[in-house]
């Protein structure tokens, strides 16, 4: 956690000092009131979540995409949204995705279960294990099929959560189908998500579920 949060706040300063943090007043507001409610309702929902100090910080840098951490940090990319033209519904997906990724302990389970599959790492200082974590092609080959899961279940936990948070259903997993249109390769997996088209045809479902019951 310590690490996380070191590396956290070290690519915030990287950003501000290059002018890339927050950059964007219009672009960080619709964020912001898309954003705000759905963490309101994680507080709700996850009360141990209402502790944390939430931080939410948007910018123009392409490599950024979108990602939280544990503790609530969580950073969006314009350059990301924009590729993807995410409507409002499809973009509440994508923070919801997120929330779900830190309210569920994402990255802590992940150490958790390097540290299962290779205990010997617990010897390792915490900054050079996070690394190779993302990093070290052995080790993500492990924990590949861990991290796929985690991924769909913050598709399937953060479509349902936002869903209760009075979007319709349809319109979120809207952002999974242009995801995998966006995508060059739709079907391939990568170490740490499933397909693009896998993740479509899920959410799709799921969508369709929901539909049904309202």
């Amino acid at each position: 956690m310590g690490g996380s949060a070191k590396l956290y706040r070290e690519q915030i300063a990287d950003l501000r000092s290059g002018f890339r943090l927050d950059d964007d007043e219009r672009f960080g507001a619709r964020v912001a009131a898309l954003a705000r409610p759905l963490i309101e309702q994680a507080k709700r929902e996850y009360p141990e979540s209402a502790a944390w100090d939430w931080e939410l910080h948007t910018t123009t840098d392409g490599d950024a995409n979108a990602y939280a951490m544990a503790g609530g940090k969580m950073l969006v990319s314009r350059a990301y949204v924009d590729q993807l033209a995410l409507t409002d519904a499809e973009l509440a997906m994508l923070l919801a995705h997120e929330i779900m990724h830190a309210v569920l302990r994402h990255n802590l389970k992940e150490f958790g279960e390097a540290l299962r599959l290779e205990p010997e790492r617990a010897k390792q200082p915490f900054q050079e294990f996070e690394h190779d974590i993302d990093n070290d092609n052995a080790l993500m080959r492990k924990l590949a099929s861990f991290n796929q899961r985690q991924e769909m279940e913050a598709d399937r936990e953060g479509l349902m959560f936002a869903v209760r948070g009075g979007w319709r259903p349809q319109a979120l997993a809207g952002y999974f189908r242009k995801l995998a249109k966006h995508s060059h390769y739709p079907n391939f997996e990568r170490f740490d998500h499933p397909s693009p088209a896998s993740r479509w045809q899920a959410a799709r479902e799921l969508a369709a579920q929901l539909e049904a019951g309202r």
